[in-house]
């Protein structure tokens, strides 16, 4: 919808008139103080379109505005415009589409085919990761003035749709040669939804295993129903719940999933806000598949929101242990708000707690510092809470796991590795010499396949920034601006030798933890997000500690009471 400045002007001037209506005393100075400055504000905005220079944007101004007003609060408040679907898809999981993640490719200025999702009509067509896109509809999709971020939403909003229509997609198929083939697809858009157990399986001794990407998909907590009680009939005698990574999404989803494993009219979650009808009590409503089998849920740093309601109300509750490493922090409640023109928000109304009592979030938005900034809560300063066998448990910083898993450091070298799609430009190429890898759990990447990674990045002439030199040159400036460089060169000449930039030797250092995401992104492309989970869990050091935990029944039992 566009819109000219003289009808932004007049809704902002009825917007005014309305607000003028408020009746408020003379004394009640914060009414006072919101309508003086949206009088300000609307008479900026008119002074702006009518004296500045050059010629405003009306829409781009006022979202700008927007933006700026919101960022005062926190980072899940958020404005959505007519056009933008985004709330409407990350509350019901589904939109009109091919069903592909598609990224930004820098060699080419493009946007590429990432993955295609398993059954959707891209990867039914035959569309392939590493597909550059080049048309849609017969329109150019090159990046012209736009950023990368900005002509990634382009291609999306172009390849989205009505489910039954059809759009026509020529890309550029990358070859062994390094050349590239123009392809043609004609595609029909279907109704896409995100697969919320993208896999369950049994593993180790018995137990039974099931990721849970979202709760941010109406209905989901069926689909993790259906894997649990298919699990129990494979034989599964304990269960993990695998939360890492999921950044959460609809609260009633959180509470269902809790209600599995715990007695129907259990309080999982209260909510508390500034007004009466933010106040509400989430209890569970169904009778539960098991309250007794023996539950494990790994949780991580990106485990967040619903997901920190589902491990921490278990945890709470003295149904499973958690394990791995503390999770995210966010105990805020957020609700869609309609707005004039078919425009819309989200809205932080409320704070939740878990049935300790213990509200999780981790940062204070209304505490700022003098630049804006914000900061975590520190231990020190959060509260003791009981579960209700009586074991301790804290308020702020997420959840603690009951089993803590030590996390690896991230190597420096893999972020340029994966950021600069030499990973993704390997796995393309070596997919195309290979047109089948057999399974999974014979999958490895050899000494020859990483000679052959090795080339390539040589050839392309790879680099990438190391902190140590970083932190040896500020060192250095440091050193002469305070007059110590003189009596300390040979020491940093020798530093220098010891830390010279050798890539053969980091990639020898780091080999396993880039092996492994090597073949995890070859084997997306042939068993898509089910094949990465399993490569995975070959090496998986939180999975293991809950599987040795979970097979300890003693010391299951001992970590879910409490020591005396």
């Amino acid at each position: 919808m566009k819109w000219n400045s003289k009808k932004i002007l007049l809704m902002i001037c009825v917007g005014l008139t309305g607000s003028a209506l408020f009746s408020f005393n003379k004394g009640d100075d914060r009414n006072f103080q919101i309508a003086k400055n949206l009088d300000i504000f609307n008479a900026i905005f008119k002074e702006l379109d009518m004296f500045y220079v050059d010629t405003i944007d009306p829409e781009k101004v006022i979202k700008y505005g927007i933006d700026a007003m919101l960022a005062q609060t926190d980072p899940y408040t958020e404005y959505y415009p007519e056009e933008d679907n985004t709330l409407k898809e990350m509350t019901s999981g589904k939109f009109g589409g091919i069903g592909s993640v598609i990224r930004y490719y820098t060699p080419r200025k493009r946007v590429a085919i990432i993955e295609p999702s398993e059954g959707s009509p891209a990867a039914e067509i035959g569309l392939k990761a590493g597909d550059i896109i080049m048309e849609i509809n017969g329109k150019d999709m090159a990046q012209g003035d736009r950023i990368p971020n900005d002509l990634t939403s382009y291609v999306s909003d172009n390849l989205r749709g009505e489910p039954g229509t059809t759009c026509v997609l020529k890309v550029e198929r990358p070859t062994s040669d390094s050349t590239y083939v123009p392809m043609e697809f004609k595609i029909t858009r279907s109704t896409i939804r995100t697969n919320p157990v993208p896999y369950y399986g049994i593993v180790g001794n018995n137990v039974g295993y099931i990721v849970i990407s979202t709760f941010a998909i109406e209905n989901c907590s069926k689909d993790i129903k259906k894997a649990l009680i298919e699990l129990k009939q494979q034989g599964a005698k304990s269960i993990v719940l695998d939360l890492r990574g999921n950044g959460g999404g609809l609260l009633g989803e959180a509470v269902n999933v809790v209600n599995f494993f715990v007695p129907k009219g259990k309080e999982i979650v209260v909510t508390k806000g500034k007004i009466k009808q933010a106040g509400t009590t989430y209890k569970t409503m169904n009778e539960p598949v098991d309250t007794e089998i023996p539950l494990a849920v790994l949780v991580d740093g990106s485990t967040a929101s619903a997901s920190e309601i589902v491990s921490g109300s278990l945890q709470d509750l003295d149904r499973a242990i958690v394990v791995g490493s503390r999770t995210y922090g966010k105990g805020l409640v957020q609700v869609p708000r309609e707005l004039p023109y078919n425009s819309s928000m989200k809205v932080t109304t409320a704070k939740y707690y878990i049935p300790s009592g213990r509200c999780i979030q981790a940062i204070d938005y209304a505490k700022r510092n003098a630049d804006g900034a914000v900061a975590r809560t520190p231990d020190s300063l959060t509260n003791v809470f009981h579960t209700a066998a009586g074991r301790e448990v804290r308020d702020g910083g997420g959840i603690r796991p009951d089993v803590e898993v030590k996390v690896e450091n991230f190597p420096n070298i893999m972020f340029y590795l994966l950021n600069d799609d030499m990973i993704f430009d390997y796995a393309t190429q070596y997919c195309i010499k290979h047109s089948q890898v057999g399974e999974v759990k014979d999958f490895t990447i050899t000494d020859a396949d990483y000679v052959d990674f090795k080339k390539m990045l040589h050839k392309r002439k790879f680099t990438y920034d190391r902190q140590s030199e970083k932190m040896l040159k500020n060192l250095k400036e440091i050193a002469e601006f305070e007059g110590y460089m003189d009596g300390a060169k040979e020491e940093f000449a020798a530093l220098e030798t010891k830390l010279t930039h050798n890539l053969d030797h980091e990639l020898d250092r780091f080999s396993k933890e880039i092996k492994d995401a090597i073949a995890q992104e070859i084997l997306k492309r042939y068993y898509f997000q089910r094949g990465a989970i399993l490569q995975r869990l070959k090496d998986d050091p939180d999975l293991k500690k809950a599987i040795e935990t979970l097979n300890n029944q003693s010391e299951y039992s001992k970590i879910l009471s409490v020591m005396k």
